[in-house]
């Protein structure tokens, strides 16, 4: 069956995954999900991931990080999804709980949390909000 929002779909994986106290869940293997990978693992909402190359389909296994047995994501809620992309602007990124969490946007220069976004001057794509 074809996933209609790929991104979605990791980052339900994910919360599922934390919610089942598990220690990594596999998710389908893209570019824009392992750079989304990227900004958590900066960040400190998982431990790491790594890709594993099967022999039909490339897949992702996404190091989940509790502390103290709780899950290090909280809340995690996509933003654009398929059917109304929504785009902002450097001075308009949306705090996330007092800049407690991140928002991550997509630019020009590549998928960033929204402080890095602020302190390159760019905006983009709201791709999700994570606590």
């Amino acid at each position: 069956m074809a996933v209609t929002d790929p991104l979605g779909d990791m980052l339900t994986r994910i919360r599922n995954g934390q919610q089942a106290k598990k220690d990594s869940v596999l998710t389908p293997a893209s570019k824009l999900r392992a750079r989304v990978l990227d900004v958590l693992q900066r960040e400190g909402y998982i431990r790491g991931y790594s890709e594993e190359a099967e022999a039909v389909h490339p897949s992702l296994r996404i190091d989940l990080k509790y502390f103290e047995g709780q899950p290090a994501i909280q809340y995690v809620q996509r933003v654009s999804k398929p059917g109304r992309r929504v785009y902002t602007g450097a001075k308009e990124l949306p705090r996330v709980r007092n800049g407690l969490g991140i928002t991550i946007v997509s630019t020009p220069k590549g998928v960033l949390s929204d402080a890095e976004a602020r302190d390159q001057n760019v905006g983009g794509e709201v791709l999700c909000q994570v606590f």
